[in-house]
């Protein structure tokens, strides 16, 4: 075997890392030396993917692909060692119509911009852009609301059915989402620290001769074994099982629904981080009940390493994530993208900000950025700007992100009709647009009914 640098295939992933590891170095150094920078409250991951995009404009040999596949796995990671942690008693005690509400709040977001994109897309084409596919404004909730996985699959779907650059400009929303969570949610958090709105806890706290505080490390520790090695192994574990279930659940629908097949099997394994975090908490559970006090007496999972083997996976996909941005892929379609690109993330934040209020009352910023920094990026981005200000995810916040995402696949199921079927004429889009206003005031009274509370 070639162990030289001609072997690329052996020394690219090696290589990527590097790339990424440095722009970190770089951008922790920043945020820490650079006054200015240091007052922005800009995220070390942001700043760093930021770098290694522009390193890439640049001319640096940046591997998209293998970023992408960063991007794709190190969200289901970092919520999978999330979701194995072991709740406190206060956190165990939390039964509440909490999850359902979220989902209906991230469906509800979707819906009111699917609405937002499609009254411009239509006004559009009525006047100016005579040309304009008048469906095109669905691709919007797509883009922001749902990723580039759902940009990418709906946008083709329109380009096959006329929409000439239909894949292009939805990832083109997509790229300028996740822009927007990053760089507005930076400056909306600044905001409302000015306005002593918000408090920003540390990651960690620095005792009073300058040593770093760590917090105690439980578990059990043996001759043979680092504790760090087993937490890894249960992440890695769950994840396993993840792609065992999810291959075994495609390969059915291929087998007994080819007809669903190609709308189905890109959506399940989109939205794997959801599954592997139903698989983390089975597994989580299981230990805690059937671990032996003879054998053990503290809990196989250490909370403390659980949450930096997330952080690590998060700041990887963080950065990235936005080095993978491509500005390339929007044509003449400037218009349309510009309009619905700022309208949409000025109507998502007025709508978070007020709907929020109604279902996290106890922690109502934490829940408006992580909600802002989803429905205008990925759930990364969420992840991203809640670290800032909840760096230990000591709030219900980020547990919403992933319950409510639970959810809103049964309620958001209805919008992926509506979005098939608004591209077949104009006369469905009008119908489309009143559908979904109806359904989007349905989710808002569920959101606000007093679930579980005396009448």
């Amino acid at each position: 075997m070639d162990y030289s640098s001609a072997n690329h295939e052996l020394w690219n992933v090696i290589i990527q890392i590097g790339y990424i590891a440095v722009s970190l170095i770089v951008s922790n150094y920043l945020c820490r030396k650079v006054t200015w920078i240091k007052k922005s409250m800009m995220p070390v991951a942001v700043l760093a993917g930021f770098l290694l995009l522009i390193a890439k404009y640049l001319g640096l040999k940046v591997d998209l692909p293998l970023l992408e596949i960063f991007v794709f796995h190190g969200i289901a990671l970092g919520f999978i060692a999330m979701s194995l942690r072991v709740p406190t008693k206060q956190e165990g005690k939390e039964k509440d119509y909490r999850g359902l509400k979220s989902g209906a709040i991230i469906v509800s977001t979707y819906l009111i911009q699917g609405a937002v994109g499609l009254l411009i897309s239509l006004v559009l084409s009525y006047t100016i852009m005579p040309s304009l596919f008048k469906a095109a404004g669905l691709l919007l909730p797509m883009g922001y609301g749902q990723g580039p996985g759902q940009a990418n699959n709906i946008g083709s779907t329109y380009e096959a059915l006329g929409f000439h650059g239909g894949r292009s400009f939805g990832m083109a929303i997509a790229a300028m989402g996740y822009l927007v969570a990053c760089i507005v949610g930076v400056i909306l958090l600044n905001r409302l620290r000015s306005q002593g709105k918000l408090e920003v806890i540390k990651h960690t706290e620095i005792e009073a001769d300058g040593n770093m505080y760590i917090e105690k490390i439980e578990g059990d520790i043996t001759d043979s074994i680092d504790i760090l090695s087993i937490q890894m192994a249960l992440v890695l574990v769950v994840y396993f099982l993840t792609f065992l279930l999810l291959n075994g659940i495609t390969t059915c629908i291929s087998s007994f629904l080819s007809g669903l097949a190609n709308l189905l099997n890109p959506l399940i394994w989109g939205f794997n981080f959801i599954i592997a975090s139903a698989i983390a908490i089975l597994v989580r559970s299981l230990i805690v009940k059937y671990r032996d006090p003879v054998v053990t007496t503290n809990q196989n999972q250490n909370n403390y390493l659980l949450n930096r083997i997330s952080g690590f996976f998060f700041d990887i996909m963080i950065v990235a994530g936005i080095a993978s941005i491509n500005f390339e892929d929007i044509q003449n379609l400037w218009l349309p993208f510009i309009l619905m690109t700022v309208c949409g993330a000025i109507v998502t934040w007025f709508y978070l900000k007020y709907i929020c209020k109604k279902v996290y009352k106890d922690y109502y910023y934490q829940g408006l950025i992580s909600m802002f920094g989803m429905l205008t990026g990925t759930i990364s981005s969420g992840i991203l700007l809640l670290r800032e200000i909840d760096g230990e995810f000591s709030t219900p916040a980020a547990n919403n992100l992933i319950t409510g995402s639970s959810f809103g696949i049964v309620l958001g199921a209805p919008l992926l009709v509506l979005v098939g079927l608004a591209a077949r004429s104009e006369l469905l889009c009008w119908i489309t647009l009143g559908i979904i206003l109806v359904y989007a005031g349905l989710l808002i009274a569920i959101i606000q009914y007093p679930f579980g509370k005396r009448r």
